[in-house]
């Protein structure tokens, strides 16, 4: 690592590679009531494989994806259907950051 980056600088940019790649990689995916479960699961499994996760939680809010619902029983996840927390650490350095909806948009931020 560049010695003039701390491992907090560091740390808070994995942080949002992992929240971006998340966003990127899964939004559109199609999902239902019945296979929510399984997509935070495979969510989280993916993001985990990533350097410097310690930990990732992953909650598709299921009163918003069923209000979504089309005609063949499902529907394509949006951001603001997730709630996200994540834990990085580099070196000694912890940081927790999320993804949840504020104001009707996903935002993505350190906790």
């Amino acid at each position: 690592m560049n010695d003039r980056i701390k491992s907090r600088e560091k740390a808070i940019f994995e942080a949002g590679i992992k929240l971006g790649a998340l966003y990127h990689q899964f939004i559109g995916s199609p999902v239902s009531p019945e296979s929510a479960d399984s997509l935070e699961r495979a969510i989280e499994e993916s993001i985990r494989n990533q350097p410097y996760v310690e930990s990732i939680s992953v909650r598709i809010d299921r009163n918003h994806l069923k209000e979504n619902l089309n005609s063949f029983g499902y529907t394509e996840l949006t951001g603001l259907m997730l709630e996200v927390e994540l834990a990085v650490k580099v070196d000694e350095t912890r940081i927790h950051a999320g993804m949840k909806p504020v104001d009707g948009y996903p935002l993505m931020s350190l906790l």
